[in-house]
């Protein structure tokens, strides 16, 4: 691959590692840095899971997901982020047009025990009722995300796997990749974009 065509993004003060420090460097700046990411043809970001998830929610918008990304969180990551090749994964997205690749949930609005509603998987049902929150994570495969009702302190009960999770509730905190949302909301889905993103290794 061509040096050139490959770029550095790095979030906040997270230090580049020697290996990557040859190439263009792109200041991560969330969803709407979309013009400065697609003029390459592999990403290497340098950030979290939410960060990572803003790059991709970017290049989503933009028609982009042709666009390699790695995710290097420690430096010997760097050269497999380089080198590696890069795999169609599925790109989970919720009604906002924000994308997830670490864990979202479903929780009680604050001054609450317990999450009130129904949450279903495709057609299996998740919980009917009060439960203490739900997690919703990616897959590396098909058909893209799994769910469980969480027991106890943030423990999974069971995973239901499929293309969509969606919730109707009467008060929800809808945290993605660990960034919690403004306001509490009524119905909730995350499901999976049309198109998957090209993930070069595991990260």
């Amino acid at each position: 691959m061509d040096p050139s065509s490959t770029a550095v993004v790095r979030f906040g003060t997270h230090r580049i590692p020697r290996s990557l420090r040859d190439l263009p460097v792109l200041p991560g700046s969330g969803a709407d840095s979309a013009p400065d990411l697609t003029g390459h043809r592999r990403l290497i970001v340098l950030g979290s899971a939410h960060e990572l998830s803003s790059v991709l929610t970017a290049l989503m918008r933009a028609d982009r997901l042709d666009v390699e990304v790695a995710h290097v969180r420690r430096p010997w990551q760097a050269g497999r982020a380089r080198t590696g090749t890069a795999t169609r994964v599925p790109l989970i997205r919720d009604e906002t047009g924000s994308v997830i690749t670490g864990a979202a949930y479903w929780l009680p609005p604050e001054g609450q025990r317990t999450l009130h509603g129904e949450g279903v998987v495709d057609d299996e049902r998740l919980f009917d009722g009060d439960v203490t929150g739900v997690r919703i994570e990616p897959t590396s495969s098909m058909p893209g995300l799994r769910a469980t009702v969480l027991t106890g302190p943030m423990r999974p009960k069971r995973w239901i796997s499929g293309r969509a999770a969606q919730l109707g509730t009467t008060g929800a905190t809808v945290v993605r990749d660990g960034v919690t949302g403004k306001r509490p909301v009524r119905r909730s889905t995350f499901y999976r974009h049309t198109e998957g993103w090209l993930r070069v290794g595991r990260g």
